[in-house]
């Protein structure tokens, strides 16, 4: 296990690096000019070649990569141009609205993803088995921001049963309750694609183990037959499940920037919205690269968390 986690760490080097690239090339061909986003529309040439200069804009694209991977590899992602603060204290303090947010949405699409797909798969052709595919196809074909946006319509305007968006701190004087209220729209429009995803392919699997030699010999001697789902088919099709869970992270920590931004919640998401509308290039590159390697992370994690389940998999 321990040479197996050492290699698949030494295999996220040149994703990351190649990463860094990627980001850092696709932010700066963001049209539009920092330092005519700082000074201002009527700024003269002169004082836009002098913040070019002092911002290093002025140098070649190469080199302003190397000089921010060398920041990068010491922790210090550069200043912000808009907000005048390092943007690692910046990302600091939105990290953990948008770890919230998406951390509650992936165990709220886990759980009832793998609920209602092996509740379909048990109950094959029968009304859970139909209803379920038809709320699948309506979760997947529903874009998550206009979903967000009927349910501020339906809960917050409507019924009054939940804010419109934000958040108050936990630490701030609102108390966990308090929290819990603002997070529950957000999480709920957040985890319902990824929901609709995680339970259609646990249907799918559900149904390849149930059709296997063991599964009818258990069935034969006399096993009870949730036995039978919970100890021989959830565990074995839940190894091949893994994988998805851990996309379905990646989806909805994706998805955050637009129900951030929906929900006005004070995370990631919205904190690069607002970067790319004030060209503060340095911050979207900062932002994006978090993102990118807690995606990296994620995978890392879901792939040892399948080795440990299924040995097999260190040999691949």
């Amino acid at each position: 296990m321990l040479a197996y986690t050492v290699r698949r760490l030494i295999q996220a080097i040149p994703v990351l690096f190649g990463i860094s690239i990627i980001v850092f090339l696709v932010i700066s061909l963001i049209p539009g000019d920092p330092a005519t986003a700082i000074l201002g529309a009527f700024a003269t040439a002169e004082n836009v070649a002098r913040v070019n200069r002092e911002l290093g804009l002025d140098k070649p694209l190469p080199l302003q990569y190397l000089h921010w991977l060398a920041g990068v590899l010491q922790g210090d992602l550069g200043r912000s141009y808009a907000l005048d603060r390092p943007v690692i204290d910046e990302l600091a303090d939105r990290l953990f609205p948008t770890f919230l947010l998406a951390s509650t949405a992936l165990v709220l699409c886990t759980v009832f993803g793998l609920l209602a797909g092996t509740v379909a798969a048990v109950r094959q052709y029968g009304w859970p088995d139909r209803l379920l595919s038809l709320l699948v196809l309506v979760g997947i074909s529903t874009p998550s921001f206009w979903l967000g946006m009927m349910m501020i319509l339906a809960f917050s305007l409507g019924l009054g049963l939940f804010p419109t968006g934000d958040m108050t701190s936990l630490f701030g004087g609102g108390g966990v309750l308090d929290v819990l209220w603002h997070l529950t729209l957000p999480a709920l429009t957040l985890a319902m694609v990824a929901t609709g995803v995680v339970a259609r392919l646990t249907r799918a699997n559900m149904l390849e183990v149930l059709r296997q030699d063991y599964v009818r010999t258990a069935r034969a001697k006399g096993v009870p037959e949730s036995l039978v789902i919970r100890r021989h088919a959830f565990r074995n099709a839940l190894v091949a499940l893994v994988p998805i869970i851990g996309i379905q992270a990646g989806f909805v920590l994706g998805g955050a920037v637009y129900i951030e931004e929906v929900f006005q919640w004070p995370g990631m998401g919205r904190m690069l919205v607002n970067a790319i509308g004030q060209r503060d290039i340095v911050l979207v590159q900062g932002g994006v690269m978090v993102i990118a390697a807690a995606y990296v992370l994620i995978n890392l994690i879901t792939d040892l968390v399948q080795s440990a389940l299924d040995p097999r998999v260190r040999g691949r």
